[in-house]
């Protein structure tokens, strides 16, 4: 546990209590000290319903310090994983940045191992450990989290209850976790920070981005070390359920990706006899006012004149330019990262608790955030964003169907 003085500063209390992991507990501490054996646990006077445990691996990058961990959050009873790779160029003084998959419901480790991240998941089976170093990795020139969010996605779990969140409760776990790494790794407090993510962070991100923003303002306050936000980096991301209904009769029934339409003639009537139809029934009952019946059933016939027809066209619906192939979301890969990651040894690199397996994305999750968060619109929080003077990169192609 941390006690603040009144100067602001942490102190230890120290326990001299045995533990049997030989875990520890830090003040402020280089991110170096720590070791392969063990977690060392990170606390915060701040925020006494979360801590964090990290070790030291060698997973994935051998060029650089690796470290992965839990960010435990309500007294322990939800357990959110994150991988932290260090900059390939100039860790000490190279910006921060974390990436968020979307879905929503998503482990980010689709975007560490077949996006992004410091290696590939090797196809071919020829690697020793089962991924391959990528060249043009992010961490090239910043330090970068992969964290694993909501509770229930990749390796986070739940000692009980339900593990669904709003993302709203997200943001705060967010918050404490950077807040907490930053003021007890002070090698990185000050540094630039950036949040990046896809498809559903286009909704996460801008609310993330606004929980640092009003805590800033309490850490100012209260003379406490405010998270130096930069930019918010979101790729064909998924601002506004609403605004992605329209899009996706553009690309079916356009030709910006394909040299002829995905849908025939009579099913491009429909859908565009149908969207402002859509669009009228999610405003009234997602967007102007929130009724869970009513939005619900919007959302429902939103889906089966619109969204329905680019699924039953076997086409990827993150390239439509190309065919659905494997059984996980379009991409073997998908596939081949789960089995690889949920391998015993893997998971003994990893530090992984026993007590779950790997999920690549959760459904549940989908069903919740479709009627209750997925309607909510996520440009408000970006030009809230920049209005506050946030940088905000949006990334997109034209042959993405979702």
């Amino acid at each position: 546990m941390f006690l603040k003085t009144d100067s602001h500063e942490l102190r230890p209390e120290i326990n001299s209590s045995t533990s049997s992991s030989n875990e520890i507990n830090l003040q402020r501490l280089d991110i170096s000290a720590l070791n392969l054996d063990s977690y060392a646990i990170l606390q915060h006077v701040q925020f006494p319903n979360h801590r964090i445990r990290i070790k030291k691996t060698v997973f994935c990058d051998p060029t650089v310090n690796v470290y992965t961990g839990y960010l435990d959050v309500d007294a322990g009873a939800k357990h959110l994983f994150f991988y932290f790779f260090e900059s390939r160029g100039d860790p000490a003084r190279d910006d921060v940045m974390m990436w968020i998959n979307g879905g929503p419901g998503c482990s980010s480790s689709t975007g560490l191992l077949m996006e992004l991240g410091p290696c590939s998941i090797d196809m071919n089976s020829t690697s020793s450990n089962g991924t391959l170093w990528n060249p043009y990795s992010w961490n090239q020139a910043v330090n970068i989290f992969f964290l694993d969010q909501p509770v229930g996605v990749g390796f986070s779990y739940a000692d009980y209850g339900k593990t669904i969140q709003t993302t709203e409760e997200a943001a705060k776990n967010v918050h404490a976790f950077i807040t907490i790494f930053f003021e007890t790794f002070t090698q990185f407090s000050g540094r630039p920070l950036h949040l990046s993510g896809e498809s559903y962070g286009g909704r996460y991100l801008p609310v993330f981005a606004s929980e640092i923003y009003d805590q800033n303002i309490i850490a100012r306050q209260e003379g406490r070390t405010e998270l130096n936000l930069q930019s918010v980096i979101i790729g064909n991301g998924n601002t506004g359920i609403s605004t992605l209904y329209r899009g996706r009769y553009e690309i079916e029934c356009g030709t910006a990706a394909l040299e002829t339409p995905v849908q025939s003639i009579s099913k491009c009537v429909r859908m565009k006899t149908a969207l402002p139809r859509c669009q009228q029934r999610m405003r009234h009952s997602c967007l102007d006012q929130f009724d869970l019946i009513d939005c619900r059933a919007a959302i429902n016939f939103c889906d089966s004149e619109i969204s329905a027809g680019m699924w039953a066209s076997g086409r990827n619906v993150y390239d439509i330019s190309k065919m659905c192939v494997g059984d996980s979301l379009c991409y073997d890969e998908i596939t081949a990262i789960k089995e690889y990651l949920d391998m015993p040894k893997t998971r003994e690199l990893l530090g992984v608790e026993t007590t779950n397996n790997f999920t690549s994305c959760s459904p549940d999750f989908n069903h919740f955030f479709g009627s209750l968060q997925r309607s909510k619109a996520g440009a408000s929080g970006i030009s809230g964003m920049l209005q506050v003077g946030y940088s905000q990169a949006s990334v997109t192609n034209d042959s993405r169907g979702i």
